[in-house]
């Protein structure tokens, strides 16, 4: 159950706006609201940039480096605040809403694979990763690397069948197959290592559209019939092209977990 509690949190952090505005508070002498902001950049969103690529078989080429919202770099210094995500609330198993309910900060942060550097998996490497993403497609693979922790992932867009439930193993990018949906590239994800957010009923269903040359969409589906009440879709998330290669980027010596995991031991004694 604790494995539950984890993709429960992440998710719901990981849907949250990276900095907030609240309008009935203001910045100490101005009157103007306060906006927790991250620089002094206002963004300008990419043009369309014609029609979406193809490949030589004739499906859409998801192929790129790709940055979370219209601007085709990093938002890191946008004074503009991220739009909230307009989707329904999980619809959590009562005993795991109480459960998050009751769960402290220290606690949420320790569920997060950001913090304890273990691989993000599917649909992790989306969902808890403020870093970019790219793409590398060809006929019959899309290839997904991430700067985070140096994640990747290889799915073959050429599988049309699971492996057999008695052959399958746990894996944190668990076990493809691949549709598409006219120019949409759905990919069906089953046997899903629990040890990352999830129970081992867990199937993820993620779909991938290119409207234009200068945009990318994702939204994803969770069916967990032991931690959610119905299965659940996210709204589409935008990412725009960019031009900068990925860097790296190791998680390795995170003082946070050591000083999480005292602090989680502080707030059980005190309760």
């Amino acid at each position: 159950m604790k494995t539950t509690v984890g993709i429960a949190c992440s998710l719901l952090l990981a849907a949250a706006p990276a900095f907030a505005q609240d309008p009935d508070s203001a910045a100490p002498g101005t009157g103007k609201p306060f906006v927790e902001a991250r620089g002094n950049v206002r963004p300008v969103p990419l043009p369309p940039g014609g029609p979406a690529p193809r490949l030589a078989d004739g499906k859409v080429d998801l192929s790129g480096v790709w940055f979370s919202g219209p601007t085709g770099k990093a938002n890191a210094w946008s004074v503009v605040p991220d739009a909230p995500l307009r989707q329904d609330p999980m619809p959590y198993q009562p005993w795991l809403e109480t459960k998050l309910n009751n769960l402290s900060r220290a606690e949420r942060q320790l569920t997060s694979a950001q913090v304890t550097c273990k691989p993000l998996g599917v649909p992790g490497m989306w969902t808890n990763n403020p870093y970019p993403h790219q793409i590398v497609m060809k006929p019959g693979i899309l290839v997904h690397l991430i700067e985070s922790n140096n994640n990747y992932r290889v799915v073959y867009t050429d599988r049309k069948q699971h492996v057999p439930p008695e052959e399958r193993e746990p894996l944190y990018n668990g076990d493809s197959t691949v549709t598409w949906e006219g120019d949409t590239l759905v990919i069906d994800t089953v046997s899903l290592d629990e040890r990352n957010w999830h129970t081992d009923s867990l199937h993820v269903i993620e779909r991938f559209r290119r409207p234009s040359k200068n945009y990318l969409e994702y939204q994803y589906t969770l069916e967990d019939p032991k931690a959610l009440t119905k299965p659940w879709t996210s709204a589409w998330r935008q990412y725009s092209l960019g031009s900068e290669p990925l860097i790296e980027n190791f998680c390795t010596n995170n003082e946070n977990v050591e000083q999480l995991i005292k602090l989680q031991e502080i707030e059980t004694k005190g309760k």
